[in-house]
């Protein structure tokens, strides 16, 4: 077994600087990470390092490059920084892919004014898109910044040209949708369906840890309702198709754009008019602003009724979405497979419906075409060596890509020792793929499989608790050289599991805190520790 040799404890970030603990022990172990392979620096050194970086903003792994950390935190965190530093700061930093970018070449686009949509931003939602409007407002009066960077292209052209169908969100290719089977058992609180494709007729092709992204159509009862609203006809010519073809297709339904209160300001006047402009600047008025969809704000307003056509240039338009890729192209030649919770929720009385969940659970039948587009992967792959042991944490839904990898792992002969952590709600009605998964463990594909549910007994049980569990056996895996990925829910589970990671480090590492949080910044840092969280 390989001895690893702990890192020395560098405290470059003093103690009265302006950042939690959290932050403080991260840029200290960022800086550690960074320094390891150089002559020791003292800390005067170490701020001047910082300091440089600061005034520079090319630091690569930014301090506020943190997917759990509130919007306001990470533009604090940039105060200082060039423009396209801010602009980084204020996207959702999951490096999701769903905007054709990498949160940095998406801000990098941005500042040169290559790219002029400002909300392409899924996960970052309202609040990216009102902090980069803002942001870009700022550009004529900046002067510009030299970036070590070449002009910024989409992230999701990196192995095919644009040009080819199916290559980006810009250029999608027709799929046919093949079939659904739901994964829960009776008694289960979610509804969660495997989702086959048939790539076939499109010739698309992809790798293990790629998404792939779904261009959804809204339901159809929503948009009656909303054209009920406008008091319009279905037949209505917008932009050469009918009012109802348009609402469908084209457009976001969900949630209210500012762009919509603005143009109701201008529809009514008095108090009402004040509250449409206080809603377009972000305010919140009556306390109901995140619950505002389109339909909702039509009835909140329902003395206003808006042209159509006008209504519709105030929508923004309808946006992919991507999920994880959970089959093999090495397995199934020509066949995808997603593994998709079912979102339905209500407010107010009113049921809500995820848009392309139930797009897929409900909306469309086999042998319909469906206009997709596969989303290459940013920093999220199997080993380049196949002998490589992996440590997958992936609860729920997060087992999309970990079933791939697996797949693929099978397909290609690896030799390199396979563990999963699989949780959700309760083993009798939640355990997906349970017949695969007990089937490679048999054979030995699987080498561990390590199991949590959450409501199976009084007290809840994570993914995090069962490695704690079995930390030393994780320990002895890293030891080994193993890669560990994360696949799941960005804002808690993700760092949860990190946390849970550091306490091993630190545990039977013979770290402190500090060096076990450098150990997991340097296992990112080689690749070793990769993350496709949502």
């Amino acid at each position: 077994m390989n001895q690893i040799t702990p890192p020395p404890k560098v405290e470059i970030i003093p103690s009265n600087a302006p950042f939690s603990e959290a932050q403080r022990s991260w840029l200290n172990g960022f800086f550690a990470g960074l320094l390891s392979d150089a002559t020791p620096l003292s800390a005067e050194h170490g701020a001047e390092v910082m300091q440089d970086a600061a005034g520079d903003g090319d630091d690569g792994e930014a301090p506020w490059h943190d997917q759990t950390m509130p919007i306001a935190d990470r533009m604090k965190l940039a105060e200082g920084r060039p423009l396209r530093r801010r602009m980084m700061a204020a996207m959702a930093q999951q490096d999701c892919g769903q905007c054709g970018y990498d949160c940095h070449n998406y801000s990098e686009a941005i500042a040169n004014k290559s790219e002029a949509r400002l909300n392409l931003c899924v996960p970052g939602g309202k609040e990216t898109a009102r902090m980069l409007k803002s942001l870009y407002e700022e550009i004529d009066k900046t002067p510009a910044a030299p970036s070590s960077a070449p002009a910024a292209a989409p992230a999701a052209v990196t192995t095919k040209v644009a040009s080819e169908p199916g290559r980006s969100r810009d250029n999608p290719a027709n799929a046919k949708f093949l079939s659904r089977r739901l994964l829960n058992g009776k008694g289960s609180e979610k509804e969660t369906w495997h989702i086959e494709f048939d790539l076939s007729g499109c010739d698309l092709d992809y790798v293990v840890g790629d998404s792939f992204g779904i261009f959804a159509r809204n339901d159809i009862g929503l948009v009656d309702q909303i054209i009920a609203l406008l008091g319009a006809s279905h037949t209505t010519e917008v932009r050469g198709k009918t009012l109802r073809e348009v609402l469908r297709d084209d457009v976001s339904l969900s949630p209210a754009p500012d762009s919509l209160f603005e143009l109701i300001s201008y529809l009514t006047g008095s108090a009402l008019r004040e509250k449409a402009r206080a809603l377009a600047q972000g305010e919140d008025p009556d306390g109901d602003a995140a619950t505002l969809d389109v339909m909702a704000v039509l009835q909140k307003f329902s003395r206003v009724r808006p042209h159509p056509e006008a209504f519709v240039e105030a929508l923004e338009p309808l946006q992919p979405r991507l999920y994880s890729i959970s089959s093999s192209h090495n397995a199934t030649p020509g066949r995808l497979s997603l593994t998709v919770d079912c979102v339905r929720y209500v407010v107010n009385k009113r049921r809500r419906l995820g848009l392309a969940s139930t797009f897929l659970a409900e909306r469309i039948n086999p042998g319909d075409e469906v206009k997709v587009y596969v989303q290459k992967a940013h920093g999220f792959a199997l080993p380049q060596d196949p002998k490589t042991p992996i440590i997958m944490v992936g609860p729920g839904t997060g087992i999309a890509p970990f079933r791939a990898f697996l797949l693929d792992r099978r397909a290609t002969g690896a030799p390199g020792k396979n563990w999963l952590f699989f949780g959700h709600q309760r083993s009798d009605c939640d355990f997906f793929y349970a017949d695969e998964l007990n089937a490679m463990k048999t054979s030995g594909l699987l080498t561990r499989l390590s199991l949590a549910w959450s409501r199976d007994g009084e007290k809840k049980f994570y993914v995090q608790d069962r490695m704690r569990e079995v930390g030393r056996e994780v320990w002895t895996w890293l030891a080994e050289g193993a890669h560990v990925y994360i696949c799941g829910d960005a804002k808690r589970m993700a760092k949860d599991v990190e946390r849970a990671l550091v306490d091993i480090v630190a545990q039977f590492g013979a770290r402190t805190t500090d060096e076990a949080v450098s150990f997991v910044g340097e296992l990112k840092k080689k690749g070793r520790f990769q993350q496709d969280v949502y």
